[in-house]
Order: structure tokens, then C-alpha cells, then sequence
């Protein structure tokens, strides 16, 4: 059996190792180095793909989420509400730009915001939503969308871990992930599902105001050169991790795909198993994959170890060769950096009750049969000795 990787870039590599290797010395022998040709194609490409009109390259995914806050024109106090269950890049560009950030309760079977628990955190200075598409599943944009528009506020979805997964509104229209909010974000890291070989990012929009003025904010605000129009940071996407990405965006669907297969199997093995609990779908709330829809590319497969000992278990799987990771081990609302007196614990029972519970497997698109099989005995025959 092939050694067991959280995430294999090294065998995904192997598969388009021509590709890659001949568009980076291409850059290279062209020495467009930043915002050559590569990038622009690669935005070109991907506003294809996901439908949306615009598409700006960024740095970053974190870069990305502070960009687009910058461009709505939030100013320092307005409050801006998102998931107290994530990674803290979501709140930290909130607290960098002296916005105020309101950290709301997650859904307990899907992980992701509760639609109740933002209604109840609006008040007179709210100014944003950032629904963030957690694990690669996505939110409900239905309701949240609603809720916006009902208070004149605007969304912003963080996309990080999401990109490609499709949303199917009540009246059976798809949307990709990232282009039904105003504005939304996404990282290429080299583990996501879409991912570089360095730092990346992009904002998407249809607004064409907005982009407009996210075009400048990323390149030190200007639009010509030398002149300054707006405040503005440094923040490109360089020409070689655009080429390595224009090599994967033709393969996104079929890597997303074999994501939701490797998913199936591990949940067709833990089904009926006491003491876990897989993952499901957006429009499925029973404990199976959606099979209906795309609505989750699994950029973690998290399961929910109940009534069992998942630190144990972590250390056990650590101790059989198999990577595990606990996504996230501490809630946004406890970490010494954010921690505010206007949080009451009361108010976030699904976070305080996950953070014990959650464990994400291995998952990456040269997961195999043999891999599968024994990640899923070894995790089985912990549980249930």
C-alpha cells in the first residue's frame, strides 16, 4: 500500500507533470513574471468556469476576503456576522480592518452558519454576512440571500474551501459557490481543492462598480499607472502559480468527483457504525452524501465522534501511519485574539459540542481502494473495541 498522504500533491503532480513542468518554463523563458499572460488567461478561464463575470486575481485567499471587504466601502465599527466555527482568516480580516466581528452558532448536522442564530445577531450597525462554504459543503444562500436582502446588508462568501461545489436554490436554479453573494473570495494553497504550488487567491463578483474598484485596491490603488485613486494594497497572483492552475481548472470537476467517490466509500463503511457520524450533503439531512446535487466538493471528509474518545482515536490513527487533523480544535470566540465579553457561551452550544467531536480523514483525489479500506478498519476497530 502507497504510503497514506492527508493531502498527495506529489501523486496529483505525477498526473499532470508535463503540463505543469512546460507552462512554468514558459513562464519563465518569457520572465512574465507577474501579471503576465498566465494570470490573465487563467481569469479568463475561470470566469468561464464558475459563470460570474468578473474574477480578480489576489495573493491570497486571506488577501482576497480583506479585498473584498475593502471594496463594499465597510467602514471601522460596522459589524459584520460569520461562523464561529472556521479557520481564523475569516474573522481576522474582519478585526484588521477595525470592522467589528460577530460570531454566530453553525448548523449541527452540516457545520455550516445558522440562518437562525444571523437573524438573531442583526442590529442597527450590521453591515455584512460572511457565509463561509465549510469543508467544501455550501451554505444555505437561499436564506441567507433573504435575510440580506431583508436588512439591506451585504454577503460575502468565503469560498476558500468550496470552489466548484454547485448550490441549488428552492426554484432549481444552480449557481456555483462564490457567485451568488455581491462579492465573494477564494484561497488557491496548494491543499485546496484548486491549488497552486505556493499562495494564491481571487475575488468574484458580477458587480461591475465593485470589481472595478477591487481591481485598483489590489494593485496599491491604481488604475494608471502612478496614480493612486483609491487606498489600495499589493496583492498579485504571480504568473507561475497561474500556470499551474490553468493546468488544473480543466480537471477541477473530475478532481471534485473522485473527492465525492472517496467520500461515498468511507461513508458506505462507517454506515450503521455507533459512535460516528459522516458527513452529509446541503439538501440531504439524512446521514448519507447527497446524490442529488454537487452542493459538496469534500475539501475535508469530517466526521463526528460521539460518545467516544476522539483524541484517542486521533493518536491511534497517528500511530497506525494514518494523517488525521482537527478541524478546528478551538472556537474562534475562545481564541485570546478575538475573545469578547459580548459572547455568551449559551449562545454557542454546536461550536463548544463540535470542536470535541470532529475529525477529518484523508482526503485528496489519488485516494484509493486499498488506502480507503484500511483507513476505515482502523478507525472501526478503535470505535469498537
Amino acid at each position: 500500500m502507497k504510503k497514506i498522504q492527508m493531502v498527495d500533491l506529489k501523486g496529483q503532480y505525477q498526473n499532470i507533470k508535463e503540463q505543469v513542468d512546460s507552462s512554468i518554463m514558459n513562464v519563465i523563458e518569457t520572465t512574465a513574471f507577474v501579471n503576465g499572460p498566465e494570470v490573465h488567461e487563467f481569469q479568463k478561464e475561470l470566469e468561464e468556469y464558475l459563470d460570474v463575470k468578473h474574477v480578480i486575481p489576489c495573493a491570497n485567499g486571506t488577501d482576497a476576503l480583506q479585498i473584498a471587504m475593502m471594496g463594499l466601502g465597510l467602514k471601522p465599527g460596522d459589524e459584520v456576522i460569520t461562523a464561529d466555527f472556521t479557520f481564523a482568516a475569516t474573522v481576522e480580516v474582519i478585526a484588521l480592518l477595525q470592522l467589528t466581528p460577530v460570531l454566530v452558532d453553525v448548523d449541527p448536522v452540516n457545520f455550516n452558519i445558522d440562518v437562525e442564530a444571523i437573524k438573531k445577531a442583526i442590529t442597527p450597525k450590521t453591515k455584512a454576512i460572511v457565509p463561509v462554504h465549510l469543508f467544501g459543503l455550501a451554505a444555505n444562500m437561499d436564506e441567507i440571500m433573504a435575510i440580506a436582502k431583508e436588512h439591506n446588508l451585504y454577503v460575502i462568501e468565503d469560498n476558500a474551501q468550496g470552489i466548484g461545489a454547485d448550490y441549488t436554490s428552492k426554484d432549481g436554479s444552480k449557481k456555483k459557490t462564490g457567485t451568488i453573494g455581491h462579492v465573494a473570495s477564494t484561497s488557491f494553497f496548494p491543499s485546496k481543492n484548486l491549488g497552486c504550488y505556493g499562495d494564491g487567491g481571487a475575488i468574484f463578483t458580477n458587480d461591475d462598480a465593485l470589481a472595478h474598484t477591487i481591481r485598483g485596491i489590489v494593485n496599491h490603488g491604481m488604475y494608471v499607472r502612478y496614480h493612486h485613486d483609491v487606498v489600495g494594497v499589493n496583492s498579485r497572483l504571480d504568473s507561475i502559480q497561474a500556470a499551474v492552475l490553468r493546468a488544473k481548472l480543466p480537471l477541477l470537476d473530475q478532481y471534485n468527483a473522485a473527492r465525492r467517490n472517496a467520500a461515498r466509500k468511507y461513508s458506505e463503511a462507517f454506515a450503521g457504525i455507533k459512535n460516528i457520524i459522516t458527513p452529509t450533503g446541503f439538501c440531504d439531512n439524512t446521514q448519507t452524501i447527497c446524490d442529488v446535487c454537487d452542493c459538496h466538493v469534500f475539501h475535508q471528509y469530517t466526521l463526528k465522534i460521539v460518545n467516544a474518545d476522539r483524541d484517542a482515536l486521533v493518536n491511534h490513527l497517528n500511530e497506525k501511519g494514518i494523517p488525521c487533523g482537527v478541524y478546528y480544535p478551538i472556537p474562534l470566540h475562545l481564541q485570546k485574539a478575538y475573545a469578547d465579553e459580548r459572547y455568551n457561551e449559551a449562545d454557542f452550544p454546536v461550536t463548544n459540542q463540535l470542536v470535541n467531536e470532529v475529525i477529518s480523514l484523508p482526503m485528496h483525489t489519488e485516494l484509493d481502494d486499498e488506502q480507503i479500506d484500511y483507513i476505515t478498519k482502523t478507525v472501526i476497530d478503535f470505535i469498537e473495541k
